[in-house]
């Protein structure tokens, strides 16, 4: 299983496909981006490489401390997307040349399907109701929408009213036929996050994500006492040590991590289990690729305390360029009543269309996500 050598594939609509070669000609695939930086995590991939090509891929943690320990200075997206998407390319390899998912390596099968809920609404969360109805006819139970557009620090009650009168649409349109989660996505400074939590709590709401930015994290606790929504959040946390104090200071229900950003597979299953230990619930964070949604699953089907996974079919960001394009296997992600099924397939269980991925990495992409400005002018979070 000696690594012969990496190749990388910036793809529309905005991802970063790694594939990695052994000498004995078995391929695994892995999914290294960050949103909006993909030429520099392919830069930081291609650094990284150069440490592994002649070793086996099967030495994953090992390589793990090789990628995130051998350099002074570690940590952050960009290291840790790079060495995500390698860590993923090299379980998909271990698992095919064991024939085996890659979940058998990490404590085996412990459900037989996994929840998936679907975005509704896009950017600018005006048509959630409309698209909570679709998400019904196709089958799901549960979606997620954004909460607001960019908002001030300290802002006028329009922007919360509306708010709340979106996910009273929702309720209005299905009832209590879909569960609902509601994603401030860090646009939401404390102050206006306490009172909009508050007012949406009559909406018997899944959870809400990232009321505060994760760097703000001392506010969990009391956004949480404040409020009885559930708070989930850790999208933008990297690593188990990124994840540590959050867990050990309390006020989160549910984390988020994003396999293809906060260390690859098995860093995912250490948070998993690290948050067990804190009675804290699972719902990986993915609204990239194939692969990194592969990766996810993998991660869900063996881990006690996953109970929703996020996926990209249908997301704003996709327009054009579906990710079930880039399969040779599209059926793997059949999300049947808003369930998904064991990838029992070798490794990640997908099989990648090589020739559709080099046909659109021709094409590729310079996505970037918007820069928002508030009426006065100040940059605001998008």
């Amino acid at each position: 299983m000696k690594i012969r050598e990496v190749e990388l594939f910036q793809v529309p609509p905005r991802w970063l496909f790694l594939k990695m070669t052994t000498e004995s000609g078995i391929v695994g695939w892995g999914e290294p981006v960050v949103e909006g930086r993909a030429a520099t995590v392919a830069a930081c991939v291609r650094e990284l490489a150069g440490q592994l090509v002649g070793r086996s891929a099967g030495d994953i943690e090992d390589a793990f401390q090789v990628m995130y320990r051998g350099g002074f200075y570690r940590g952050g997206p960009v290291l840790t997307s790079a060495a995500s998407g390698i860590e993923q390319a090299m379980w998909d390899i271990k698992g095919k040349f064991h024939n085996m998912p890659v979940y058998e390596f990490l404590g085996g099968r412990v459900r037989d399907r996994i929840e998936v809920y679907r975005w509704i609404g896009g950017d600018h969360p005006r048509d959630a109701a409309a698209g909570a109805r679709e998400a019904l006819a196709q089958g799901y139970r549960a979606v997620k929408m954004n909460a607001t557009d960019q908002l001030r620090w300290i802002d006028t009650r329009g922007p919360l009213d509306e708010a709340v009168a979106r996910v009273a649409a929702i309720r209005e349109a299905v009832g209590d036929k879909l569960r609902v989660a509601v994603d401030f996505h860090g646009r939401v400074h404390k102050t206006m996050a306490k009172t909009l939590m508050r007012e949406l709590e009559p909406y018997g709401l899944m959870f809400v994500e990232e009321p505060v930015l994760t760097e703000n994290e001392d506010e969990f606790l009391e956004l949480a006492r404040s409020s009885r929504v559930p708070i989930a959040t850790g999208e933008r946390n990297y690593t188990r040590w990124g994840f540590k104090r959050m867990l050990t200071r309390g006020g989160v229900d549910v984390i988020q991590p994003d396999v293809s950003h906060c260390g690859g597979i098995l860093e995912t299953r250490k948070i998993a289990a690290m948050a067990e230990a804190f009675d804290v619930a699972l719902a990986p964070h993915c609204p990239l690729g194939p692969i990194a949604l592969a990766a996810c699953l993998q991660v869900d089907f063996c881990s006690p305390n996953a109970f929703i996974q996020e996926q990209s079919a249908g997301i704003h960001y996709n327009e054009g360029y579906d990710l079930l394009n880039y399969l040779k296997n599209p059926g793997a992600f059949d999300f049947s009543d808003g369930y998904a099924k064991p990838l029992d397939g070798p490794g990640l269980g997908v099989e990648i269309d090589e020739d559709y991925v080099r046909k659109m990495a021709a094409i590729g992409h310079d996505w970037h996500n918007p820069v928002w400005r508030d009426s006065d002018g100040v940059v605001a979070e998008w």
